[in-house]
Order: C-alpha cells, then sequence, then structure tokens
C-alpha cells in the first residue's frame, strides 16, 4: 500500500497528535479513547470526543498510515528468537528464499548486499525447537547458517514521529532513554493460561473499539479487571515492548535502511552500545555475539531509518567519526523476502 508523497497536508492537529503522541503509551483501562481524548483536546485546543478519536484512528489505518492497532509484542523475551543468514548462491537466490520463507517461525527475511545475503529472523517456542529449524535450513539449503543471537538489548523501537520533514527517522527528537538489557535465549517459561491466552488474542491487534480491552476479555470469557492486570504485568516484563498506533514507516517515507556491523572492543561494548542507543536517529543497537570460526567479527549492530540513502549514509558516517571508531560495514536492505508478524502459538505452549 502507497500514499500520496503530500499526504502529510491533509492531516489536522489532531491526526498528528494521534500519529505521533500515540504510538506506544496507549491507556490501559476501560475506556481508553475518552481519556485520549481529554489529553488531545488539551495537547491541541480542539474540542474532540472519544468517539471522534476512535473514527480518526480507524480512518488512519485504511488509509495505511497505521499498520494495526494494538500491542507490539517482544518475541525474544517471550520465546527464543534469533537473527540469521545465509550465503544464497545467486543461481539458487529464489530457491533457498523459498524453503526459508516456508518456516511459519520465520518472520522477516531480508535480501542484503552483502556476501552473506539472506537474513532471517526464527522465532520458536524454546531454543532447542529454535535450533532445530535451523539445523534444517541448513541441511534442506546446502547453505551453511550465521547464526547471531541477540545477547543485549541496549535500544530497539521502531517508534518514531513522522508528521515532520525530517530526512531520518526520529531527527526531530533530542534523546531517548536506553539500558543494557540483557536477553536470554532460553523461552520464559512463566506465563499464565490467562497471560497466553491474552498474548495470541492480541497478536494481530487491539478490536478498534471503545472498549477493546473489554471486547478481549469477552473473546477470553475472563474478568476485565483480570485482563487489565495482564497486560499490565506483560508490558512490565517485556512480554508486550508497548502498546499503541503502530505507524506504516514504509508509507511515512523511511523506506531506506541500513543495518551497519561493528568490531567494537569487548570491554567496551556496554558503555559504547548505550551511548549510541541514545542518539535520536539509531532506531535499533544491541549486542549480537561475534562468530570467529565463520569469518564473523561484528558484535554490535545499529540500524538507522531515513527518508533518501544520502542521509542515511552521512548519519552513519557521523556515527563512525563521533562514537565508533571501530572497523564496520553497511548492510543495506535490497529487497523483502518476507515480512510479518511473529506467531505465538508455538511461543506460548511447550515449544513443540
Amino acid at each position: 500500500m502507497s500514499l500520496d508523497a503530500d499526504w502529510r497536508t491533509d492531516l489536522d492537529a489532531v491526526d498528528a497528535a494521534l500519529i505521533d503522541d500515540y504510538q506506544s503509551g496507549f491507556p490501559v483501562e476501560s475506556r481508553p479513547f475518552e481519556r485520549v481524548a481529554r489529553e488531545v483536546a488539551a495537547e491541541t485546543g480542539v474540542d474532540v470526543d472519544a468517539d471522534a478519536v476512535l473514527d480518526r484512528v480507524r480512518d488512519l489505518r485504511e488509509r495505511g498510515v497505521f499498520r494495526r492497532f494494538g500491542a507490539v509484542l517482544n518475541p525474544p523475551v517471550i520465546g527464543s528468537s534469533t537473527l540469521a543468514a545465509v550465503r544464497a548462491p545467486e543461481d539458487r537466490f529464489d530457491e533457498v528464499a523459498e524453503v526459508i520463507n516456508g518456516y511459519r517461525q520465520v518472520n522477516h527475511n531480508y535480501r542484503r548486499d552483502h556476501e552473506w545475503n539472506q537474513w532471517f529472523v526464527v522465532t520458536a517456542g524454546s531454543r532447542e525447537a529454535r535450533d532445530a529449524i535451523l539445523a534444517e535450513i541448513e541441511e534442506r539449503t546446502g547453505c551453511e547458517v550465521l547464526v547471531l543471537p541477540m545477547l543485549t538489548d541496549y535500544y530497539i523501537d521502531l517508534e518514531f514521529p513522522v508528521v515532520n520533514g525530517d530526512r531520518f527517522a526520529r531527527e526531530s527528537l533530542e534523546s531517548t532513554d536506553v539500558s543494557a538489557t540483557r536477553i536470554s535465549e532460553n523461552a520464559r517459561g512463566d506465563l499464565t493460561s490467562l497471560d497466553g491466552d491474552l498474548l495470541l488474542a492480541i497478536q494481530d491487534g487491539l478490536p478498534l473499539s471503545s472498549t477493546p480491552y473489554a471486547d478481549v476479555a469477552s473473546e477470553l470469557d475472563a474478568p476485565l479487571d483480570e485482563v487489565l492486570a495482564a497486560v499490565d504485568r506483560l508490558l512490565a516484563d517485556g512480554c508486550i515492548k508497548r502498546i499503541g498506533c503502530v505507524v506504516n514507516h514504509v508509507v511515512t517515507g523511511f523506506t531506506n535502511n541500513c543495518m551497519v556491523v561493528w568490531d567494537v572492543p569487548d570491554d567496551e561494548l556496554d558503555r559504547r552500545g548505550e551511548a549510541v542507543g541514545s542518539l535520536p536517529y539509531v532506531t535499533l543497537c544491541y549486542h549480537r555475539p561475534r562468530r570467529s570460526e565463520q569469518d564473523w567479527e561484528y558484535n554490535l549492530f545499529t540500524m538507522i531509518h531515513g527518508r533518501e540513502a544520502e542521509a542515511v549514509d552521512a548519519k552513519i558516517d557521523e556515527l563512525a567519526a563521533d562514537h565508533l571508531p571501530f572497523p564496520h560495514e553497511r548492510l543495506y536492505s535490497t529487497a523483502t523476502l518476507k515480512q510479518t508478524g511473529a506467531r505465538y502459538e508455538d511461543l506460548v505452549a511447550d515449544g513443540e
């Protein structure tokens, strides 16, 4: 889906507030749009009620500005997830992609301009199930798999203001909050029955109604107060990263993205990772292992999204000059081979 280049000109102050201010922090209460309406009215000076706000969100979703409304779940915390790559021969590239994309546990696969040319994410209910899939991919494709699980999350979020003329994502922000969060490769395994049912019910979004949480509670045949408490708990535990309107960054112009990998001295990794993660223009920053036996010496990954490739390259130059004076490579995404949300049926079960 695509929008006209000047789609922002049709937005008023209320639309802009909904797009830029409610990508996260959406209220967890019985009638959340009532609070949103009060906050938007106070910010914009426009008298707007809950029904009008709900209609606006529905319209923005139908236009393609929002991909969906609801929770952004966190696969590495709920289950066992890893980034992986293969070096697919050009004459077998499509064949290899078809094999990889055939697994429901693969939710992203991108072609990148590098010797390792297919990069995909596998998320399963357990580390054992995840590794079995990777081994099967290696056997079926005949391609060695580079396995790079996330070890530390410094900053990961594709939440950024879009109603602006920013050349790169989040240019208009001054800073972001970061922390060095260690990620286990093993599934949590401590979700309650309600937690699991709730994650399955909301993985594709919350109902766009005046009572979204009550609608989910009714679907689960659970008391509303218990569902609200479970959502709060899952947010606090990191199983849910945020709740709000998920912006489609592609249709909003941030179509150029580059994954930059860095060879950072191990004793400087946390310090550098937290410093870089706090930079507004860095949309992702995390630590993954070196694989020296596969000639992979990079341990810090960053991502920058921009509207023009030149702007992204300029920010990478700045990042290298001012913050990360280390060997690095730039892996531009050149094609999307698969992009779906992670499926949670396996993650909340027993890993089978």
